[in-house]
């Protein structure tokens, strides 16, 4: 089965992000989400544009990566229509949050698709349970739920940081997205992942 929705997305973030950080710079500026902004009826677009445009090339490439490992699998599995619905959802849904945090916040702005992509992770995590994961420069392989967690638990380290434009609270909103996602259009599938985890 081919994956053309994961593909499309991916070549989007590629295109815009290898744009913005070479010959368009001030692109970034003009895509990324402002929720004081957005909240006062201007720049509304922004609140998708802002998840295709990356602060540099570690962030962009995480991210790129992190939507090549997991998005086609998870396609492949879940359909390219439901695929699009969860991608969907997860970049609008990650960013409510955020969205309503800082909507007094003048100075605030963020960028990264990075809410949409925990969405997908956390999703592909309930259905591939038991996937062992090899990140650099851990010497081993990692359990998928293990990677999870360590995800959570850095992004709400992150989120506390406030540096720069990266949108980690919209890691937590992506990933509990995801998760309710499932539970909501395939309910077996939590039973599923505890019995291929033996429990």
């Amino acid at each position: 089965m081919t994956t053309p929705i994961a593909l499309l997305i991916l070549g989007v973030i590629l295109a815009l992000g290898a744009a913005s950080l070479t010959f368009a710079p001030k692109l970034p500026d003009a895509l990324l989400l402002r929720p004081y902004e957005f909240a006062r009826g201007r720049r509304r677009w922004t609140f998708i544009t802002g998840a295709f445009v990356h602060a540099d090339f570690a962030h962009l490439l995480f991210n790129s990566m992190s939507l090549w490992v997991f998005g086609p699998g998870l396609e492949r599995t879940i359909g390219s229509l439901r695929f699009a619905a969860l991608y969907a959802v997860g970049l609008l849904l990650s960013q409510v949050g955020t969205q309503r945090k800082h909507r007094d916040n003048p100075g605030y702005a963020t960028l990264g698709a990075s809410g949409a992509i925990a969405a997908v992770l956390f999703a592909s995590i309930v259905y591939r349970p038991t996937e062992r994961l090899f990140i650099f420069p851990v010497p081993f392989p990692i359990p998928a739920p293990l990677f999870g967690l360590g995800y959570l638990a850095y992004s709400a380290w992150s989120a506390r940081q406030q540096r720069g434009h990266i949108n980690h609270d919209a890691h937590l909103g992506g990933a509990l997205t995801g998760l309710l996602f499932v539970a909501l259009t395939d309910p077996q599938a939590f039973p599923r992942a505890l019995a291929m985890l033996g429990y």
